[in-house]
């Protein structure tokens, strides 16, 4: 896949040196997002690919984070495309749809993403008692006495936060918070590799939960006001217990991108990846060791069926010179 990935982007660069005057200037510079996970890290690859080489788009990736990006939005009118972003933990991000400051392109997960608390599926065969957090809090020493918590920056670490405060959670048993996802995920990783317990967040589609099969403690209902107002960290006032809904996990881009360049916008309308899709990329990523960029390659190669159907004529035939 290296190899392919090298041959790909050579063929791509050429393609660029001759395209570049044709195209460039209809397109322009579009700053994009990258952010702190995998999921997002592939989008992000794969727009960038088929922006850069089907669309003439020049592309520049901004660093960020959910909450970083939203804020940036509201204060700035940047990225010009937030390639993922899980709506249900940023309320702000409602605010600035209906301001008419950002577009809502696509579900870029369109079956959604999945977030809340785990334990390893083995755990939960050896004790089926632990279905709800009522159980758990019972029995804290059988999910190692310890809740692994998301790393600050993050919207879930608000989320989080503020349900160990309303379930008194952090009396009952220590609270790790992480440093970076990779910590987090490699927590799931080595207490797999000797069968121990765990218990803490984590979401999907992820080549994690498609590597480590893991068991969903409920944790309640859902509850739209509670989860909103837990959402807002310390601005909540009364943190309350509610699941995590199914999120809608979008594309969304500012509304002056999509009047400028509507080919764009019509491209990310129809960007979008199915959890079984992205979960066979991201499973492939970390068994391959690979980078985001060569993920984006293993996509495009082997699910040309589904993003040929997201490309204009024009673009169509630009790809087909480089992904033959």
């Amino acid at each position: 896949m290296r190899k392919l990935f090298i041959g790909v982007v050579g063929a791509a660069a050429g393609l660029s040196m001759m395209n570049a005057t044709a195209h460039a200037a209809s397109c322009g510079q579009v700053t994009i997002t990258e952010m702190n996970w995998a999921s997002s890290q592939v989008v992000t690859a794969v727009a960038k690919f088929i922006l850069e080489q089907g669309y003439g788009c020049t592309i520049k990736k901004v660093p960020s984070a959910t909450v970083t990006a939203v804020t940036s939005l509201a204060e700035t009118g940047k990225p010009d495309i937030v390639t993922e972003l899980w709506v249900n933990s940023t309320p702000a991000y409602n605010k600035l749809e209906k301001a008419g400051k950002v577009k809502t392109a696509t579900d870029v997960l369109s079956d959604g993403g999945l977030e809340g608390w785990w334990i390893p599926k083995y755990l939960a065969d050896k004790h089926p008692e632990l279905k709800t957090i009522e159980d758990v809090l019972k029995n804290p020493q059988l999910v190692g006495g310890q809740f692994h918590n998301c790393p600050d920056g993050w919207a879930c670490r608000k989320i989080n936060d503020n349900l160990i405060k309303a379930l008194g959670l952090d009396k009952k048993m220590k609270v790790f918070n992480h440093g970076s996802g990779e910590t987090l995920s490699a927590s799931i990783a080595a207490a797999y590799s000797e069968k121990k317990p765990w218990f803490g967040y984590y979401w999907a589609p992820t080549a994690v939960l498609g590597k480590y099969p893991m068991a969903k403690v409920k944790i309640g209902d859902y509850k739209p006001a509670i989860h909103t107002c837990n959402a807002d960290g310390k601005k909540c006032a009364n943190p309350g217990v509610s699941a995590y809904p199914v999120a809608r996990v979008i594309t969304t881009l500012t509304s002056a991108l999509a009047t400028r360049n509507p080919d764009v916008y019509a491209l990310m309308k129809n960007l979008a990846f199915t959890n079984a899709q992205m979960g066979d990329v991201l499973a492939w990523k970390k068994d391959s060791k690979a980078s985001a960029d060569e993920a984006a390659v293993y996509f495009l190669n082997k699910y040309k069926n589904v993003w040929s159907n997201w490309l204009n004529a024009s673009a169509k035939t630009r790809l087909a010179a480089v992904l033959k």
